[in-house]
């Protein structure tokens, strides 16, 4: 491709990016939505972030772990107990790094 094509191709892009993005923001009123849907684009959130963090905490290299000395797993599970007893998501991500980190470096899992 030459430079030309690939300027027009980016430029192209940004556009139909922005239209996307920017269309709900150009409606006048309100769009219609049916309740159902509303109420389960709540749950779109916790359904992306499970849907990245499982995957990273039971594959290694695109297949299931095979032991039980994985410092990922025993990382998410104090992560989860200190969620459970505190509710807080900074002390949450400490909390689990600092398990995972201190099994993987101190222990040598």
């Amino acid at each position: 491709m030459t430079a030309m094509e690939i300027f027009i191709t980016t430029l192209g892009m940004a556009v139909v990016i922005l239209l996307c993005r920017s269309s709900f923001l150009l409606a006048e009123q309100e769009l219609p939505m049916p309740r159902w849907l509303r109420e389960g684009l709540r749950y779109a959130p916790v359904a992306a972030l499970a849907a990245v963090v499982a995957p990273e905490l039971v594959l290694t290299q695109g297949h299931l772990i095979d032991t039980w000395r994985d410092p990922r797993i025993f990382g998410a599970l104090a992560g989860l107990m200190f969620y459970a007893w505190r509710r807080s998501l900074f002390g949450t991500i400490v909390c689990g790094t600092g398990v995972m980190l201190a099994l993987k470096f101190g222990l040598g899992w």
